[in-house]
């Protein structure tokens, strides 16, 4: 397929991305259980100003608003989230059919309006039930738990969804969850709480990808994972060397686990007596064939030998130049880098790229309109790179923007501003931004990426 923007190959989806915790808001409406973004974002000092995601974009109610305003933009495809707890109360046993009533309407809205939706099983708020009961994901049998969730979900939805995403991200709500802090639960471990977790998390994935084959024929079943290429900050060796580890912990823990069956072992070597405890079988029940790769690249890492994370014992270090609010780089080229990075070392069947954006601090013009001319532009070249691996052979089959509208950004709260769409978060007013009517122009093949 040849548009403006250059070869594509046939049917290419342009898409969107959220999460349910960010936008949905109604925290104890229709039956939700409490999750570990509730209680985090109630503890005093864990969130910038305070904020939390009781209310959010309020999807939960605005949901047919924001169908409509996704078909303004021309979306193939939307890839959004399911609350776990909004199923399952208590993560496992009694089913909320109100929940499951939730998720039916917005499948059904999405299908009537020409929409694929790409659904995500987890982005990060596991029932508070499951995490009081034995320390969330540090505890075996959430794996089950987990298998359970999955089964009523897809046989709810399966006649209707065909992409399933089991995870979204591990290697952030694990690190960040158990050892950094940063993240909910807020736990502040040592690096064999992540790892142990990360195992459990893989195992879940492994049999959850076998009862979606089972529950939904001619599903398309994949992960997502945050991973980007490492670069040393110098040719010194000791930032070389800083760069291979980070490279391990970031990216080949997971894609050698998931894609090869097993841990680098380079990595088992230096976590030692960190490892988790590994079962006979397990690095083959993890391993199940995917169906896609979801990668979700904002930047690259530059690393430097420092005291981070011991024993991974790096430093970040950021470049000169372009910023983004949230503190990142802005280099095109690394959607391009992780591309050619992954399709050569394990060669996945297909790609998409599930997210990719850049946070703004966005505000509305006395006209009434957003004009954010940096999000166009970093578009515009990051389109550029995604569309050269392509045509270099990498077998890219989608690209989803991070975001869909602005929300609720975990820690840092309401002023990182990623969406196309812009929300006032007081009166829940929509506005598209400008980067909106160029991505929307995108989606219908009509601009080009130059």
């Amino acid at each position: 397929m040849k548009n403006a923007i250059g070869e594509f190959p046939e049917g290419f989806l342009w898409g969107a991305a959220t999460a349910a915790y960010q936008i949905e808001g109604a925290v104890t409406e229709g039956g939700r259980g409490k999750n570990i973004w509730d209680t985090f974002t109630h503890t005093p000092g864990a969130i910038k100003n305070g904020e939390n995601g009781d209310i959010a974009c309020d999807h939960y109610h605005r949901w047919r608003e924001d169908i409509a305003l996704m078909q303004q933009l021309n979306l193939d495809a939307y890839r959004f989230s399911i609350a776990w707890s909004r199923i399952l109360p208590q993560g496992r046993g009694t089913v909320n059919q109100a929940g499951l009533d939730f998720y039916s309407r917005l499948i059904d809205g999405l299908l009537e309006a020409g929409i694929q939706p790409f659904v995500t099983l987890y982005h990060w708020d596991l029932p508070q039930a499951l995490q009081d009961e034995g320390k969330g994901w540090l505890r075996r049998g959430i794996v089950e738990d987990f298998v359970q969730y999955t089964d009523v979900v897809t046989r709810a939805f399966g006649d209707r969804v065909k992409h399933w995403t089991t995870f979204n991200e591990p290697g952030v709500f694990t690190w960040g969850g158990y050892v950094l802090g940063e993240d909910a639960p807020g736990w502040r471990m040592q690096p064999g709480a992540a790892l142990t977790a990360l195992h459990h998390v893989f195992l879940a994935h492994g049999a959850s990808a076998q009862v979606i084959r089972e529950n939904v024929p001619q599903s398309q079943v994949g992960i997502v994972l945050d991973i980007n290429v490492a670069e040393p900050a110098s040719e010194a060796p000791e930032d070389v060397a800083a760069a291979l580890r980070f490279d391990g912990m970031q990216n080949r823990w997971f894609l050698d686990a998931l894609l090869r069956g097993e841990y680098p072992a380079d990595m088992v070597a230096l976590f030692g007596e960190q490892m988790p405890r590994i079962e006979t079988g397990d690095m083959q029940r993890m391993a199940v064939p995917l169906d896609y790769l979801g990668i979700n690249i904002y930047r690259r890492s530059v690393i430097a030998h420092g005291d981070e994370l011991v024993p991974v014992n790096y430093c970040r270090v950021l470049p000169p130049g372009e910023h983004t609010l949230m503190g990142w780089e802005v280099y095109p080229k690394c959607i391009y880098d992780i591309l050619k990075y992954v399709n050569e070392r394990y060669g996945p069947p297909k790609i998409y790229i599930t997210e990719n954006g850049i946070a703004l601090p966005d505000e509305v013009s006395p006209d009434g309109h957003v004009h954010d001319e940096r999000r166009i532009a970093y578009l515009r070249d990051h389109l550029t790179y995604l569309q050269r691996a392509i045509a270099e052979g990498v077998p890219v089959r989608g690209y989803f923007v991070w975001t869909l509208m602005d929300n609720f950004e975990w820690a840092l709260g309401f002023e990182p501003r990623f969406g196309l769409i812009y929300v006032d978060h007081q009166t829940q007013q929509r506005i598209m931004k400008d980067s909106g009517y160029f991505y929307a122009d995108i989606a219908k093949k009509e601009t080009a990426v130059k």
